[in-house]
Parts: structure tokens; C-alpha cells; sequence
């Protein structure tokens, strides 16, 4: 039942955008160095990344350019980026092979698909979601990406004292993120500042929101602890 509700979530509109020429052949030379192929069975990650280390997913990167600068900023860190828009896929490809980085990962897919089948359980550090598509309309808040099942995909995938990091620009959706991460009882909510000292936890401005910023909207940052099996099962 969980598996099928999981799959029922489809939180984007495919868009196809304005590709570049350099994007489109980016997307056909460096994505199979990049990227990963959709399969139904979890991937062993550190045949992957061809090391072992800690492991971060980032959901829908967009233009790539804070998940550039987050695989820049800490190369002990391997990244899987997961996003549908191709060309923030393409762009991204062409700024790490400039930028000569080893340590990102691609899959283009819907991330609940990749959720559901590629992650074995307890295999990563943390997930980053920032600023997911908020489906603003009452009547959309079905497509909003953080519900219940997604939750419990969450904390099945994020080791324990692993990061759970969202950020939005819609208040509205940050509240809904709270009620439902909150409901589902595998983590527990920390205060930002509890986590600046460590860069991994730290997340570097988006361009989407710098955008934001200029237009006067607010950013709500929520960050949330996965919990120790113990205390969930008790």
C-alpha cells in the first residue's frame, strides 16, 4: 500500500524549456560519465562513487548551481542529484566537467520513482529539498512533494543522525513540511544554528532564491535529525 501511494505522487509538470546546443550535447557526451541509469533494484553506492564516505541526496537541483558549490566546498562528500528539467541537467554536466569535480552524481527520473526503488535503507548522510515546486493552490496540495509516504521514504533512506534539510519561500508549504515530518516520527527538529559549525549542513543560496530575495520573499529553512531506531520503535 505504502509503495503504490508513493508512486501516485507526482509533485512536477514536465516542462521542456530552452535547451542549448552545448546543454544537448552535454546530456549525450557527459551524462553517461555523470549519470546513473534508472533501475529497479538499490544502487551500491560505493561501487558508484568507487569510495566509501558520507552521501547526500539533492532533490530537483534545478540550474545546478548551489549543488555545484556544495560538491565544490566539500569534496569528501559524494552527491546524488536527481532532476527532470534537462536543462539544469545540462548545465550542471557542463559546469563540473569545468570545474573537474568527481563527486556528483545524475539521475534523471521523478525522484519518487528513485525513492522507491534505488536507495537501500540507511544508505545516506542526508537529503536536501530545497525550494520544491510549492503547488500553491488549496486544490494542488496533493502534488506538494513532502506527504506521508515520501516522509516515510525519508527516514528509511537517511542513516540515523543523518539531515533531513528543506527550504521553501512559501510559509504555507513551510507549515505543511512541519505537520507532516513532525506526524511521521522519525525526526527530530534542530535549530539551524545548532548545525552552522559543520559546512555539509550549511546550504548555499540558490539562484532561484537570490530571485526571491529580490522580490522581498522570506526563506524558511527546517532542518530535522533522523532519529535512532530505537526511539522510533519504542
Amino acid at each position: 500500500m505504502a509503495d503504490r501511494q508513493l508512486r501516485k505522487i507526482r509533485s512536477f509538470v514536465r516542462r521542456p524549456g530552452r535547451i542549448t546546443a552545448a546543454q544537448r550535447k552535454a546530456l549525450i557526451e557527459l551524462m553517461p560519465r555523470f549519470g546513473i541509469e534508472f533501475q529497479n533494484e538499490p544502487l551500491d553506492l560505493e561501487t558508484v562513487f568507487g569510495r566509501s564516505g558520507p552521501r547526500l541526496l539533492d532533490i530537483g537541483f534545478g540550474a545546478g548551481e548551489a549543488l555545484l558549490t556544495s560538491a565544490a566546498n566539500n569534496p569528501q562528500v559524494d552527491y546524488l542529484g536527481v532532476e527532470v528539467y534537462e536543462p539544469g541537467i545540462g548545465r550542471l554536466l557542463l559546469l563540473l566537467e569545468r570545474a573537474g569535480l568527481s563527486n556528483v552524481r545524475i539521475i534523471k527520473r521523478d525522484v519518487v520513482e528513485v525513492l522507491g526503488s534505488m536507495l537501500a535503507d540507511a544508505s545516506l548522510d542526508g537529503v536536501n529539498l530545497f525550494f520544491p515546486d510549492p503547488w500553491p493552490k488549496k486544490r494542488h496540495h496533493k502534488r506538494r512533494l513532502v506527504q506521508p509516504p515520501v516522509a516515510r521514504e525519508f527516514g528509511r533512506v537517511i542513516k540515523p543522525g543523518g539531515l533531513l534539510h528543506f527550504a521553501t519561500d512559501w510559509e504555507d508549504y513551510a507549515q505543511h513540511a512541519r505537520d507532516v515530518i513532525g506526524a511521521d516520527g522519525a525526526f527530530t527538529a534542530v535549530p539551524p544554528e545548532k548545525l552552522e559549525p559543520d559546512p555539509v549542513k550549511l546550504r548555499p543560496p540558490t539562484k532561484f532564491e537570490r530571485r526571491g530575495r529580490r522580490l522581498g520573499h522570506s526563506t524558511w529553512d527546517l532542518l530535522y535529525l533522523r532519529r535512532e531506531t530505537a526511539a522510533i520503535d519504542d
